[in-house]
């Protein structure tokens, strides 16, 4: 195997037990002080309008009515198009939009690479003259989603990039890694654009690759422009678990534990167990209205000097 093979398996497994880290940490962080932003779209019948089951006359004698279904609908308009950028910020939404959809397009195609690796492995052939449906149904849509991921990514990278430059407001809120990310993945759109237009129009090389990955076989060489790609691919593989980059896989905590959450904390529940906890916790900062202690402390003094 070669060495671009080898760092393959070690950046995806690295990758991957990295994540899983990250989710499980995050999954065991203190309960989040409730924000009761409204309208909370698993509101049945009443999330339209911004309204609540709290409006209801003894609510908490009666079961929750929440709607699962109208969750998901949410959550994939604000992922898929960017929608509270859309209604909120349009001149920033026209460089957001089509940077986090040329992402999401590349995900599609990573996975097409992936299925067609497994179905090059099994013998049925991945191009637009084979026979039958599959091997062209593949073909064609790795070309869509790999096309218009490379190009969306790269326009959406560069004006995500102009916006912090010469934006006066969001240039005030950067740091030096907003630009530095930007400019990594920007790096990959280019890299991966330029090897599709030279050496690899139908994503053969790139497919070939995959498969000698999962079938455990060594890999031939590759195009200069397929490799120096896969070693970009790579180097984001180690970077990003460290960075902010990984946040769509936090979105599930930020919608559905923090954001939408509404439960009622009532006696002997989860939310009851929590909050005591957390009121435990010692206080890792001070200030001269906030004596150290525990944050039930601090609460209680805090209690005590508004009563004076």
């Amino acid at each position: 195997m070669n060495a671009l093979q080898l760092a393959g398996y070690v950046a995806v497994v690295f990758f991957a037990v990295s994540l899983a880290a990250k989710m499980i940490k995050i999954a065991r962080m203190p309960i989040h002080i409730r924000w009761d932003l409204y309208p909370i779209p698993h509101e049945k019948r009443k999330g339209a309008y911004g309204g609540s089951y709290f409006e209801e006359v003894d609510w908490w004698t009666k079961p929750s009515n929440f709607s699962r279904l109208a969750e998901i609908k949410a959550m994939a308009a604000e992922i898929l198009f960017v929608q509270s950028l859309f209604h909120h910020n349009r001149s920033l939404w026209y460089a957001s939009f089509p940077f986090h959809f040329g992402l999401y397009c590349l995900v599609v195609f990573m996975a097409l690479l992936l299925m067609g690796a497994i179905l090059g492995a099994v013998g049925i052939d991945i191009a637009s003259g084979s026979a039958g449906l599959v091997g062209p149904g593949v073909h064609y849509l790795t070309l869509v989603t790999g096309s218009a991921g490379w190009i969306l990514g790269a326009i959406g990278a560069v004006g995500l990039l102009a916006a912090r430059t010469f934006g006066n407001e969001l240039r005030k809120a950067s740091v030096r890694s907003d630009y530095f990310n930007l400019i990594f993945l920007l790096a990959i759109f280019v890299a991966g654009l330029v090897a599709w237009l030279t050496v690899d129009p139908g994503y053969t090389h790139m497919r070939g690759f995959v498969q000698y990955m999962i079938t455990f076989q060594p890999a031939p060489a590759l195009p200069g422009s397929v490799t120096a790609l896969g070693w970009i691919v790579i180097a984001l593989l180690f970077y990003s678990p460290f960075t902010h980059m990984t946040h769509m896989f936090g979105k599930y905590f930020t919608y559905h534990t923090v954001r939408w959450e509404d439960h009622p904390n009532i006696r002997g529940s989860k939310i009851e167990k929590a909050v005591t906890e957390a009121l435990g916790y010692k206080l890792s900062w001070a200030a001269p209205h906030i004596k150290k202690g525990t944050w039930a402390e601090a609460a209680t003094d805090w209690e005590k000097q508004g009563n004076e």
